[in-house]
C-alpha cells in the first residue's frame, strides 16, 4: 500500500491529509484562533459539586466551565485491571469541594453548547508510550496484535516504568529495545515536573501546559514506518517539521519533502475529495450512494442502491452495495473524524449469511483506523451500531458553520408557503398605511409559485379599491425572505418598467 502524508500550511490554516492508495482516508485542520483544547492541562477551580448529576464544573479559564465526572476523577497511585473501568463506589461530593484546586486536562473539545470534558487522568503522549502519571497501569496498543511481542512488551514497561505511575505502548513502538522505552519516559516524567511546579505556583484557572502544534503531532503520531513520503508546501514547515523528526523520529526524516506548491492537495485530487466528505451524500463506486446526517446525539448513515442493478439477482446487488458501502462507511468516519454514536442502516438482506457478510467487512475495514471503535452488529430493527471514540471537533464542524437561515434544519419554507406570508404581510402593511398600492419583491421561486396560483385561481390578492401589487423577482433574495412596501404614486413609472403587475 502506497501511504503519503500532505501537509498544506499557507495561510493561516495548516491542513494535514494522510492518502492511501491515492484516497484521503484521515484529515487534520488547524485554523488560527480555533486550536484544539484536547491534550491542555490546566489548573482549574471547582464551581458547583452537583451530587444528583455526579459531576463537578469546573473553571479552567475559558467561556464555558468544564465538566468533570466521578469516574474521571483519579488519584494518583490508583490501581485499575482496565484503564476504563470506572469507580462506581466513589461519590462526586467525598471527592472534590466548591473552590478546591485541581490539576484536570481536556479529553474533549467545547461542542455547541457544551463545555469541554475534562479529567484528573493526565496522559502525556511521547513517540513510543504515553506516560500516565495518576495511575498504576501498562497498557499495550490493541493494534500490535501477535500475543508474543505484546507480552515481550509488557514485560519491558514492567521494568522500567515509574512505581505508581502508568505507561500505554503506542504502535509505532512494536520492536522497540528497552532504550528507547526508558529514554522517552525520562524525557515525560521531566515534563510532568514542571507541570507539578507551575501548578503548584501558579493561581487558578491557569494553563499549565498546551498541546503541540498540529506539525509536531503528524511527527509524533503519523510519521510511521509505513509512510512512504510527507510533502509540505511551506519552507518554514518543512524546516520545522525536519527538526521535529530529528527528535522524535531520525530514521524518517529523509522522508519529508519539500514541495513548493499553491495546489498540494490537487494530488490525487484530494482537494476535491475533500469538498465531497463534507457532503450529505456520498456516492459509490458502483452507483449507489451514501446519506450521511449527524445529530446532536449520533449519526446516521442510510445506505441506497442508486443506480446499481446489478446482474444476477436482487439480494446478490443488494449484499455487493452494502459491502462496497461498509468499506466507504470505515472511510468516512476516518476522513470527517467523526465520533460518538453511529447507526447504519443498510439494505435490508434475507439471508443471515450475507448480514454476517457485510458486518465483518464493516470490521474489517474499521481495523485501519488508529480511532478506538467498536462494531456492535445487527438491531433487532436490522441497523448496525457501532462506536468511533470522539475526543474533539470533526472536521464539518471545524470547516463548516451552521447555515444562518435553516440554523441546522436543512430545510426551507417552500415557496407556495412564503407566498403565504408575503400575503398575510400585504393585509398588515394596506391596513396601516393610506397607500394600498404595494410593491412586493420576492425570490424568483416565489413567484413563479405566485403566478402558477394566479392562472389557477384568478385574483390572489385582496380586491381592495386602487390596489395595484407590483412583483419583481430577485434572484439575490434568499428564498424565505421577500419585501412589501406602499408604493407612492411618484415612483409607480419607475417600478412599472421592472416589475409584474399582479392583482
Amino acid at each position: 500500500m502506497n501511504k503519503e502524508i500532505l501537509v498544506d500550511a499557507s495561510g493561516f490554516t495548516t491542513r494535514v491529509a494522510v492518502v492511501e492508495d491515492g484516497t484521503p482516508v484521515e484529515l487534520y485542520v488547524e485554523q488560527e484562533g480555533s486550536e484544539r483544547l484536547v491534550g491542555n492541562i490546566y489548573l482549574g477551580k471547582v464551581q458547583n459539586v452537583l451530587p444528583g448529576m455526579q459531576a463537578a464544573f469546573v473553571d479552567i479559564g475559558l467561556e464555558k466551565n468544564a465538566f468533570l465526572y466521578a469516574g474521571d476523577v483519579f488519584f494518583p497511585g490508583d490501581q485499575f485491571d482496565k484503564l476504563e473501568q470506572i469507580p462506581q463506589s466513589r461519590k462526586i461530593n467525598d471527592l472534590l469541594k466548591p473552590g478546591q484546586n485541581i490539576m484536570v486536562q481536556v479529553a474533549k473539545d467545547p461542542i455547541g453548547t457544551k463545555g469541554a470534558r475534562v479529567t484528573t487522568h493526565i496522559t502525556l503522549a511521547g513517540r513510543s508510550l504515553v506516560l500516565m502519571p495518576t495511575v498504576d497501569y501498562v497498557g499495550v496498543s490493541h493494534r500490535i496484535e501477535k500475543e508474543e511481542e505484546r507480552n515481550r512488551l509488557r514485560k519491558i514497561l514492567n521494568d522500567v516504568k515509574p512505581k505508581d505511575k502508568g505507561v500505554i505502548v503506542r504502535t509505532a513502538s512494536s520492536g522497540k529495545t528497552r532504550e528507547a522505552f526508558t529514554e522517552d519516559i525520562d524525557s515525560l516524567l521531566k515534563l510532568y515536573a514542571d507541570i507539578e511546579k507551575r501548578a503548584k505556583r501558579g493561581k487558578a484557572p491557569k494553563l499549565l501546559h498546551a498541546e503541540q502544534s498540529l506539525l509536531f503531532r503528524t511527527v509524533r503520531d503519523l510519521l510511521m514506518k509505513d509512510v512512504d513520503r510527507l510533502f509540505v508546501n511551506e519552507r518554514k514547515a518543512y524546516e520545522e517539521l525536519r527538526e521535529i523528526a530529528d527528535l522524535m523520529a531520525p530514521k524518517l526524516r529523509a522522508r519529508i519533502l519539500f514541495k513548493d506548491s499553491d495546489s498540494l492537495f490537487e494530488r490525487y485530487e484530494t482537494e476535491s475529495k475533500i469538498e465531497n466528505a463534507l457532503a450529505r451524500k456520498v456516492w459509490l463506486k458502483s452507483g449507489g450512494y451514501l446519506i450521511i446526517d449527524r445529530t446532536e446525539a449520533l449519526t446516521i448513515i442510510d445506505v441506497n442502491t442508486g443506480r446499481y442493478v446489478g446482474k444476477d439477482n436482487l439480494e446478490k446487488t443488494i449484499t455487493a452495495t452494502n459491502c462496497e458501502a461498509a468499506n466507504e462507511i470505515a472511510v468516512q468516519l476516518r476522513l470527517r473524524d467523526i465520533g460518538g454514536i453511529v447507526v447504519v442502516d443498510f439494505i435490508d438482506m434475507e439471508k443471515e449469511s450475507n448480514r454476517q457478510l457485510v458486518l465483518q467487512t464493516l470490521k474489517n475495514a474499521m481495523k485501519d483506523d488508529h480511532t478506538r471503535s467498536h462494531v456492535f452488529g445487527f438491531t433487532h430493527l436490522g441497523l448496525v451500531e457501532l462506536t468511533r471514540k470522539k475526543t474533539g471537533r470533526s472536521i464539518g464542524d471545524t470547516l463548516q458553520t451552521l447555515c444562518p437561515y435553516c440554523h441546522g434544519d436543512s430545510k426551507v419554507l417552500s415557496a407556495q408557503s412564503i407566498f403565504a406570508r408575503v400575503r398575510k404581510q400585504v393585509l398588515q402593511v394596506q391596513h396601516g398605511s393610506k397607500v394600498k398600492r404595494m410593491y412586493i419583491e420576492v425570490n424568483p421561486e416565489v413567484q413563479k409559485a405566485m403566478e402558477k396560483l394566479q392562472k389557477k385561481h384568478g385574483a390572489i390578492f385582496p380586491e381592495v379599491a386602487d390596489a395595484d401589487y407590483y412583483v419583481r423577482a430577485n434572484e439575490s433574495l434568499h428564498i424565505e425572505k421577500f419585501i412589501v412596501r406602499p408604493l407612492p404614486d411618484k415612483k409607480v413609472a419607475e417600478y412599472r418598467k421592472v416589475c409584474k403587475i399582479m392583482r
